[in-house]
C-alpha cells in the first residue's frame, strides 16, 4: 500500500479548484500548487472521472490508499 498524503496537505494543494472537476484539473493544479510526490502519486491512482468537491477527492484518495 502506497503512503496516502495527509488529508489537509492534499487539500492545501487544491486550493482554487473549480468543482466539478476531473482528475487531469486536480493534478495540474496540485503540481502547479507546489504538490510533492506523496500528493502526486495518490491524485494519480484515483478513477479517471469528474468530483464534485473536495470531500469526493480526499475519499477517492483514501479508498485508492
Amino acid at each position: 500500500m502506497a503512503d496516502a498524503p495527509n488529508p489537509i496537505q492534499l487539500q492545501k494543494h487544491l486550493k482554487g479548484v473549480d468543482y466539478p472537476a476531473g482528475k487531469s484539473d486536480l493534478i495540474r493544479t496540485a503540481r502547479d500548487q507546489g504538490a510533492d510526490d506523496t500528493v502526486l502519486n495518490a491524485l494519480e491512482r484515483i478513477p479517471d472521472r469528474e468530483y464534485d468537491g473536495p470531500n469526493a477527492v480526499s475519499k477517492a484518495v483514501s479508498e485508492t490508499g
